[in-house]
């Protein structure tokens, strides 16, 4: 038996038919770009949060290191020799920039870029086919 959706459907012309499947895909593409914007802001987010985190870590690490670093070389300096006193605070200086470039790395690795706009954007050509459950 058929309900009165089939019988619409069965009655639409061919004209009908395309300007809806027109329809559906323009909503699709609209769709899709709105994905692609929305995770484009989040991973610029991510971005811009690890590109602050490296900037900020070298500004303050430099002003806090550059006064105590003088404070503890003048300190070493007393006792071993001005020399020796600078290579181990140089030595301090490397420790510090390699762990906050750790830090900043790490950081920047977890942008993923469009994974779901990506994986979506991959199943349009089978839609139009029909085949959508496939993948």
């Amino acid at each position: 038996m058929s309900t009165p959706s089939d019988a619409h459907a069965q009655n639409q012309s061919i004209g009908e038919l395309f300007s809806d499947v027109t329809k559906d895909v323009s909503l699709l593409i609209r769709q899709e770009v709105e994905l692609a914007k929305a995770e484009l802001r989040e991973s610029a987010t991510r971005a811009g949060k690890g590109a602050a985190e490296l900037g900020g870590a070298a500004v303050a690490g430099n002003f806090g290191l550059l006064f105590l670093s003088l404070a503890l070389w003048w300190v070493i300096g007393n006792e071993i020799g001005r020399g020796w006193a600078a290579l181990i605070v140089g030595a301090v200086y490397l420790i510090i920039a390699a762990i906050l470039a750790s830090l900043g790395r790490k950081d920047l690795k977890t942008v993923q870029g469009l994974p779901q706009t990506t994986a979506t954007a991959k199943k349009i050509p089978d839609a139009m086919k029909g085949n959508e459950g496939v993948r």
